[in-house]
């Protein structure tokens, strides 16, 4: 039974190693999908303060015609 038992203890460990891998893997792709979410949050704040400032210059523009 000595060598049944080993092969068991090897079968657990290497499916717990296997299940913390997919865990860590999921994490990752989730910390990326957070990253890139907040880089296009950051890139549309930076196009909308873009948009204001030269909607202002061109209010500015006109006011002084």
């Amino acid at each position: 039974m000595g060598f049944m038992d080993d092969a068991k203890e090897t079968a657990e460990a290497v499916g717990e190693s296997i299940k913390r891998s997919a865990h860590d893997t999921a994490d990752k792709i989730g910390d990326k999908a957070d990253e890139m979410k907040a880089d296009a949050d950051v890139k549309k704040a930076e196009a909308e303060r873009d948009s204001v400032e030269t909607r202002n210059e061109i209010k500015e523009d006109l006011r002084d015609n």
